[in-house]
């Protein structure tokens, strides 16, 4: 009931809002994502009527970082626009590439990445990265690649390693636990959704480093055994 009563409400509420921000992104880059937090809030509010509680501890600071965030769940998707206040956020190009939803995305700003494109990929990220950084905006990125089950803590993926290195910008982690209480996109039952943000991790460390401490932040609210895995490609 509280999955069908999510749907029923938030995606079509979502195409009204679709079209409403490509009708502000006539008059520029501020009203497209006031619109974009309008959709968040929604999504705030609708989930909290279906029982779905947030707890938060921490805050990712402001202006220009990157937030390293576990993905369970469509709803640390949205969340995360709230909370970190307007992000650029790195998601695969076939979400990008939805008519009316891809343009929206693309005018509010995301950082579209083609899996199979190699280093072509890489660098076109780091392109898009460079820009949110001049705008003074955080950049979100999902560093394990995309939604895994509770108690699954894969590798990272090589490109969160690049785009650190290549930004040289501080990482916030956010370990998330969205998957106790949510499918991959709508509530399955009551609960309280748990953020943890950490502190900062500085720019400029080795390779392995920051893969290790990203990984084992991100997955702090994992069970001991899970997160204890190996934390990072050799």
């Amino acid at each position: 009931m509280r999955a069908a009563a999510y749907a029923l409400i938030f995606y079509p509420a979502s195409l009204l809002l679709v079209l409403a921000c490509l009708g502000a992104s006539l008059f520029g880059t501020k009203p497209v994502r006031k619109v974009v937090q309008s959709w968040a809030r929604l999504h705030h509010r609708l989930a909290r009527l279906l029982g779905t509680r947030l707890e938060v501890e921490g805050a990712v600071p402001p202006g220009a970082c990157l937030v390293a965030i576990k993905h369970q769940s469509m709803f640390e998707t949205l969340e995360t626009l709230r909370i970190a206040r307007t992000p650029v956020v790195v998601l695969k190009r076939e979400l990008a590439d939805i008519p009316l939803f891809g343009r929206a995305t693309r005018r509010y700003g995301v950082i579209p990445v083609d899996r199979e494109a190699g280093p072509g990929a890489l660098r076109e990220m780091i392109a898009r990265g460079r820009e949110a950084v001049a705008a003074g905006r955080p950049v979100i990125i999902f560093p394990e690649g995309t939604r895994v089950p509770p108690g699954e803590t894969p590798p990272l993926q090589a490109g969160f390693a690049g785009l650190y290195r290549a930004l040289g910008l501080p990482v916030v982690p956010v370990a998330v636990d969205s998957g106790r209480v949510w499918g991959p996109n709508l509530p399955r039952k009551s609960g309280t959704v748990r953020f943890l943000i950490g502190e900062p991790i500085p720019p400029g460390l080795r390779r392995d480093e920051i893969e290790e401490r990203v990984h084992a932040a991100i997955n702090a609210l994992e069970p001991p055994s899970a997160a204890q895995r190996l934390p990072h490609n050799r």
